[in-house]
């Protein structure tokens, strides 16, 4: 029997996704929890084998929870971590990875592929339906300059806060435009914001 966790601040979803489960053969679901907090208590009282993670919660992140998972305490070990997420954005997919989710899986898929990728990141293998380091990465000075695109700031201001000139930070800009196909700083602004690039 392999012993599911859920963790999800929608509880149509949460609760969903868990009566599911426990219909299919070999699934027991242990637990469900709408917060990190809620399921770090959790963790440590009832075994799981496998836990569902979303992304987004409600005021925080579900990458926090992969970030601490290479030093867990060594009463309670984090479970095959499997990204469950409505959002199939590369830049999540290969976080993912890089963090140590044993795979990742978006909400649209059917309930057999979720069964099965269960089934296999439970068995010690991956599960990610997309091949991660496909994203293009950014380097830390062109994450700083997309924080204060984010924030509202001119390209002066924006110079001014990272002790570089202003022809710096639009050659920076230029090749994020150039890179993802954007035509704007807003547009920048709003991608960056839509597909998490600085939870990451």
């Amino acid at each position: 029997m392999i012993r599911v966790a859920i963790i999800d601040d929608h509880p149509v979803v949460r609760d969903g996704t868990a009566a599911l489960l426990a219909a299919a053969p070999g699934l027991a679901v242990a637990w469900t929890a709408g917060t990190l907090a809620e399921a770090n208590t959790l963790l440590g009282t009832a075994p799981v084998d496998v836990l569902l993670l979303d992304i987004r919660l409600e005021g925080e992140s579900g990458f926090r929870l992969l970030s601490e998972a290479g030093d867990p305490p060594p009463t309670a070990p984090l479970p095959a971590i499997l990204v469950l997420s409505a959002y199939d954005y590369p830049q999540y997919v290969e976080a993912a990875h890089r963090l140590g989710a044993a795979g990742f899986l978006v909400k649209t898929a059917p309930i057999s592929a979720l069964v099965a990728a269960i089934s296999t990141v439970a068995a010690g293998g991956t599960a990610f339906e997309t091949i991660p380091g496909r994203a293009a990465r950014l380097s830390p000075r062109e994450l700083d300059v997309v924080r204060l695109v984010v924030a509202g700031r001119t390209n002066d201001e924006i110079g001014a806060a990272l002790g570089i000139g202003t022809k710096t930070v639009e050659t920076h800009l230029h090749r994020l435009f150039g890179r993802f196909g954007l035509a704007s700083r807003a547009e920048l602004a709003s991608r960056a914001t839509r597909e998490g690039w600085l939870e990451l």
